[in-house]
């Protein structure tokens, strides 16, 4: 009697190139979806500019504007602008930069005022008018004279 068929034992092997093919493409597919690192982003930059100090720094507590009788505008020893200027560009400009650095410096920003006796209100209200354009609140007057 035969017996039944001998049944032929298949082995089952794992196909290997379907496998190699999806890990490439799970590959690419994070290469692709991942956000590229930027190295500049990582260096701290600072930009040039006014940083305010911490501690307070000496520098001149006030500027001392002098007019001049025939109008001469002198501002710590340092004349600036024409006598026939109303609008006071040199003077307005270093008042700003004054007032900046004695708030970096976390201090007030003082003006006083020393026209002569003989200036003309106007010439007074031109330097006050400088005064307000730069920023300055602190502003006095002194007593006139022959300054």
């Amino acid at each position: 009697m035969k017996r039944g068929r001998k049944r032929h034992q298949t082995t089952v092997e794992m196909q290997m190139t379907p496998m190699i093919d999806m890990v490439f493409l799970l590959l690419v597919f994070f290469m692709v979806a991942a956000k590229p690192v930027v190295p500049e982003r990582d260096i701290p930059m600072g930009l040039p500019g006014q940083v305010a100090q911490e501690e307070v720094v000496d520098i001149p507590d006030e500027a001392r504007v002098i007019i001049e009788p025939g109008g001469q505008i002198v501002l710590n020893e340092q004349s600036l602008d024409s006598p026939a200027s109303s609008s006071l560009p040199e003077l307005r400009a270093v008042l700003e930069r004054f007032r900046l650095s004695a708030e970096n410096a976390k201090s007030e920003a003082l003006v006083t005022l020393a026209p002569h006796d003989t200036v003309p209100h106007q010439r007074l209200v031109d330097v006050l008018n400088a005064c307000a354009e730069a920023g300055i609140k602190g502003v006095t007057l002194a007593g006139g004279g022959d300054e």
